[in-house]
């Protein structure tokens, strides 16, 4: 039996319906058939209140026989209710997936808007860095004051991107890019087709079909644009923004596909471009730890009890694609900071009050999903990945995600992913040079293919396929350099 030590720190509540736990307790608890070690955090998705002392250390809570008994359902199980599950397990996955892309009750089903300014801003005429800010500040406002009452106390989250903000000329970058790779195959004969996964608004789409339209007439002739698409309410708002565009620009060569990628099913075994763009960080997660000092993977459950309140414990790793993940991960160089100072552990390990397992490893097992998908039907794909490598704000843990709401105007992060479904976003950095050793595992099996794949700084990106010119200010600063300096591309 691994010895347990149990620590607490309390957030204060972001509303009534809302409640946020700080780093978990640990505690050693016998599993029903075996004995062995398990970590717990619990969190109360109704009301509750926090405990009168916050220092300390807490009594174990002893866990709950029942839960044995509870089913285990996956995402795909859960996508056919209305309302969260109770009496339930989930893989942590399976939670997040259900937390966000429920299709009655996820994050992106209801909560989810982007901040997309009506003008394009004319960054020669701005002044400086500072008032650029200033007037995006002031579009922001005015973008949630467009809001209905009803919508300003629902905890609406308004994402900003450099699509966005930056318009058209960071869609053109794209453009760029995409446009050189494919005449480097000696002005191919074949269609230039292009996939965009989780489109948001249609941005970035109409950016680049405007751009190869109008300084690639040749090609534009030969492209095809496919969108594909989880969210109905997103799939639908880019066919808006397709019909009401001037009939000059209209671009006959789109295809929303509303479908959930996971699902796919159709070999599309033409050359062509796959774009996602800050998708992969909203890609759920399994968490796992270790035992202190086996180092044995243990994997991370979400028990879900009658009240709909929440815990996690830790069993042996036994499901097939977290095995797979951790196999494929260990043909790589990548060393888990989990594991390491060995030294240190085995130090602590003899001081009473010693942990039972390591702190959080949170592994990007959808993704591999993804590349799987790639590679069973994308077979010549060119893989196109912009997303976070940090972020700030996180939650504990190796690549934790940053778990917030928008309430009442402000941004409330929390300290916890385990939290009520639909009204948080939950996002998570990428490991690029991790995500590079991966793919090329999984998609790029030869020496050849595998020395093509490249991960730049977008800072790096842009330099090389973005008109700076257009996007300068008046005393030589550059926001399309400036903003997102913890974005990274993948190109394949």
């Amino acid at each position: 039996m691994i010895r347990p030590i149990l620590t607490s720190q309390f957030s204060h509540m972001i509303s009534k319906h809302i409640t946020a736990l700080h780093p978990p307790k640990l505690k050693s608890l016998p599993h029903k058939s075996s004995a062995i070690s398990f970590l717990s955090r619990k969190l109360n998705s109704t009301t509750s209140n926090p405990p009168s002392s916050l220092g300390g250390l807490l009594d174990e809570i002893p866990l709950n026989a029942e839960y044995f008994n509870y089913p285990r359902l996956t995402a795909r199980q859960s996508a056919l209710r209305i309302t969260p599950p109770r009496e339930s397990q989930m893989l942590v996955r399976d939670f997040i997936d259900d937390s966000l892309y429920n299709p009655n009750y996820g994050y992106f089903s209801k909560q989810a808007m982007i901040f997309s300014p009506q003008n394009d801003f004319d960054f020669n005429g701005i002044k400086d860095n500072l008032e650029f800010m200033n007037l995006v500040g002031s579009k922001y406002q005015e973008f949630e004051n467009g809001f209905e009452l009803k919508d300003k106390k629902a905890a609406k989250q308004i994402w900003h991107t450099s699509t966005e903000l930056f318009k058209p000329w960071y869609g053109y970058a794209f453009a760029k890019y995409i446009v050189t790779e494919y005449k480097l195959n000696g002005n191919p004969q074949h269609d230039l087709i292009i996939y965009e996964l989780g489109a948001g608004n249609g941005t970035l789409m109409l950016n680049i079909l405007d751009y190869i339209q109008k300084f690639e007439p040749a090609i534009y002739k030969k492209t095809k644009y496919r969108i594909v698409e989880i969210s109905i309410k997103l799939a639908e708002r880019q066919r808006q923004i397709q019909d009401f565009r001037k009939v000059t620009n209209v671009h006959n060569c789109i295809e929303i596909i509303n479908k959930n990628i996971f699902d796919w099913d159709e070999p599309v075994n033409e050359p062509c471009f796959f774009l996602a763009c800050e998708v992969l960080d909203n890609f759920a997660h399994d968490v796992i730890r270790y035992e202190f000092m086996t180092e044995k993977p243990m994997q991370g459950v979400v028990v879900t009890n009658e009240k709909g309140e929440y815990e996690e414990i830790y069993e042996p790793v036994n499901d097939p694609l977290i095995t797979r993940y951790l196999t494929l991960r260990n043909k790589t160089t990548y060393k888990t900071p989990a594991l390491q100072r060995r030294f240190y552990r085995k130090m602590r390990n003899k001081l009473p009050l010693a942990p039972n397992l390591t702190q959080s490893e949170f592994i990007p097992t959808k993704m591999l999903l993804f590349l799987d998908v790639l590679k069973d039907y994308f077979p010549q794909h060119r893989l196109v990945i912009s997303d976070f490598y940090k972020l700030p704000d996180s939650i504990q843990g190796v690549d934790a995600p940053v778990v917030q709401t928008r309430y009442q105007n402000a941004m409330v992060p929390c300290s916890t992913y385990m939290v009520h479904p639909g009204w948080f976003d939950i996002f998570f950095p990428t490991n690029f040079e991790l995500l590079k050793d991966i793919y090329q595992l999984v998609c790029r099996s030869s020496r050849a293919e595998s020395e093509k794949v490249k991960v730049l700084q977008q800072k790096e990106f842009l330099k090389r396929y973005a008109e700076l010119a257009r996007t300068q200010t008046k005393s030589g600063e550059n926001p399309i350099l400036m903003y997102y300096e913890n974005v990274k591309f993948l190109l394949s």
